[in-house]
């Protein structure tokens, strides 16, 4: 159940990542879903960084988004630069 848990969540906040972004990104289904947990993943090792989280704590709501949104970023640079 919890494997399933982390999918939903990482979809949900891929999803909320994409739609405050601005720009096109064309990611499907998984890479969402992997935006999402990675974006969680990082909040939460950087949130036990600055101590606003304690070891085996998950991450917030919010500091995944925003955490998926800086990885989104990183993509889309990544991105434009091997297309040229």
């Amino acid at each position: 159940m919890g494997i399933l848990w982390t999918i939903v969540l990482g979809f949900v906040i891929g999803v909320i990542a994409k739609f405050v972004h601005p720009g096109k990104e064309n990611m499907g289904l998984i890479m969402t879903i992997l935006l999402g947990v990675a974006g969680s993943f990082m909040a939460g090792i950087v949130g036990q960084f600055i101590g606003l989280y304690n070891a085996g704590e998950g991450a917030g709501l919010i500091g995944s988004v925003i955490a998926a949104i800086i990885l989104l970023v990183i993509y889309g640079r990544i991105k434009g630069k091997s297309s040229l």
